[in-house]
């Protein structure tokens, strides 16, 4: 009996897929096991592995076409299987029946575009992509994007592209990625440039047969409409821009030698926001085409070496005039992907989760003591900070409603211990998590706390590296800061802000001492976590930093 497969849900955010490549075609041999295709989901590009025996006989979604979750993806059965009773109204017929709807209206649009074709003067439109044409729209990277910036483009127009190719760098909320093309042909348009910022589903490009017309393609598919409205403003604004064609070509689109200045829109636009002349800029880009950067790093002072040498020659020039000492100024810079969603998320977190901060004081006499004895063993590095995030995850199996989630209807307690560690880049903060933690040594920690530090810092974390955390660490006591408080990484009901060892006096037995002390902060959403947890935590936290010895048991 044939079996039939639908696209998968391989993810818990997974709404819909892509089939990437079939691994199997239509009249193959199937066994349990076999990988039937890969399937991009919202978070990575995944093998899809098949639960059935027989033949494939039916393929439902081709290569590099999206369908929802649930959708038929496959039929298996045994050779020669009659399965048009499967097809009926899911299968086939529903794309006869799609087919037959967008044929009338397709005539439909036919006719009402001979209509506005008689309106305006022979212009016309066929109403769809031309055939072969692939439109790509700006990827989601993330389970969290709403926006990207294309970093740079690693194709360019005219360019032959073959399925795999990596096109563009992509500026994720998260992490710059790279994003390769499902599709060959040639690229035929780029519809966003370096630099520039659109929401996902926004047209990036178009690849298609070399020489195909796609000037009237957008990015649903569809060709723009036409009117005798926008052609009368067009041939205005066309008239407007004749009038002043040559004001503009000395101010914006030549050179000082009269040749044409190459630039991005975005760098045109900055340019004329900020009152800068192209002409006065060197390009970095290709054929010395000027980008956002170049506009960026633009200095007023810096002048061409030709306008130098005048200015040396001119024995009667003015004298510079005096710029006084406290002339106001801005330095804008725009915010990264990153940076907003960083803003977004505490933002969220500070107005919608109720903090308080409880600090406690921690003896770390015999945490530097044992760290020093631990760190004389060859191949073994352990830092204060590995001490605090395994002494943090032994206290949460002990006290687990501080490692819970507050979701309006319920309070999830984790029963696993996912550590968050809060990681400065230059950017922002990122929290690569260990999952796990409790379960790793304090060498272990160490060495995990340094690959992905690593990677954060290389901008080569992963989604799927800072999803799932159930508690997070943030450390300043390398900057010399004694004591600080953070804001909750949501869903998180608790952070833990750690200080620098502080040498102070201390009262030891009655008598003054010399002694080193770290205060801990534990901050805390109050709809989870009441104040006699959190502060039944923070005495297991230092009774566990006090004495290492019990962290190794």
């Amino acid at each position: 009996m044939a079996e039939v497969i639908n696209m998968p849900r391989l993810s818990d955010t997974m709404e819909e897929g892509v089939v990437a490549k079939w691994l199997k075609q239509k009249g193959d041999k199937v066994e349990e096991g076999d990988i039937l295709a890969e399937i991009e989901t919202d978070k990575a590009t995944m093998e899809f592995e098949s639960f059935y025996e027989g033949t494939l006989l039916h393929i439902g979604i081709e290569e590099g076409e999206t369908a929802p979750v649930d959708t038929l993806l496959a039929i298996i059965g045994e050779e020669g299987e009659d399965i048009s009773d499967l097809l009926k109204g899911d299968g086939d017929s529903k794309k006869d029946e799609k087919k037959d709807k967008e044929e009338d209206k397709s005539d439909s649009d036919e006719e009402d575009e001979g209509e506005d074709e008689a309106e305006s003067d022979g212009d016309s439109d066929d109403g769809g992509i031309p055939e072969g044409v692939e439109i790509i729209t700006m990827p989601r990277l993330s389970d969290t994007m709403e926006e990207g910036t294309v970093a740079s483009w690693l194709k360019k127009e005219g360019d032959k592209v073959e399925e795999g190719d990596i096109l563009a760098e992509i500026e994720t909320d998260k992490a710059t990625m790279e994003f390769e093309s499902f599709y060959e042909g040639t690229l035929l348009k780029i519809g966003l440039e370096e630099g520039e910022t659109a929401k996902v589903d926004s047209l990036l490009a178009i690849i298609g047969p070399e020489g195909t017309d796609v000037s009237n393609v957008s990015v649903d598919g569809k060709s723009k409409k036409k009117s005798s409205e926008k052609s009368e403003k067009k041939e205005d604004k066309s008239e407007e821009k004749e009038e002043s064609k040559s004001s503009e070509k000395k101010s914006s689109d030549a050179t000082k030698d009269g040749g044409r200045i190459f630039a991005s829109p975005l760098a045109k636009k900055m340019a004329e926001d900020k009152g800068i002349d192209l002409s006065n800029v060197k390009g970095s880009g290709g054929n010395g085409r000027i980008v956002k950067k170049d506009i960026e790093d633009y200095k007023p002072s810096e002048k061409p070496a030709a306008a130098k040498e005048e200015s040396k020659g001119d024995a009667a020039a003015a004298p510079q005039p005096y710029v006084p000492a406290g002339e106001e100024s801005f330095e804008e810079i725009k915010n990264s992907q990153m940076r907003k969603t960083i803003a977004k998320r505490l933002g969220e977190s500070k107005f919608n989760a109720p903090h308080y901060y409880l600090t406690i004081e921690v003896d770390m006499s015999n945490a530097m003591a044992s760290r020093k004895q631990i760190n004389e063993m060859p191949d073994v590095k352990v830092s204060f900070n590995d001490m605090v995030i395994k002494a943090s995850a032994m206290a949460l199996r002990k006290h687990p409603q501080v490692n819970s989630q507050w979701t309006g209807e319920s309070m999830k307690i984790a029963k696993h211990i996912h550590m968050g560690v809060a990681v400065a880049v230059e950017e922002g903060l990122v929290v690569p998590v260990l999952k796990f933690a409790d379960q790793m040594s304090m060498t272990q920690i160490g060495n995990n706390v340094k690959d992905v530090a690593g990677k954060a810092r290389n901008k080569k974390l992963q989604p799927k590296d800072m999803e799932g955390s159930t508690f997070t660490v943030s450390n300043l006591g390398m900057f010399g800061i004694v004591e600080f408080t953070s804001i909750i990484n949501q869903p998180n009901s608790a952070i833990l802000s750690v200080g620098t060892i502080v040498e102070k006096p201390v009262v030891k037995n009655g008598e003054i001492v010399v002694g080193n002390t770290m205060k801990l902060t534990l901050a805390c959403d109050h709809r989870t976590v009441d104040g006699a947890t959190g502060a039944a935590f923070l005495k297991t936290l230092k009774t566990y930093m006090e004495n290492p010895v019990t962290m190794l048991a």
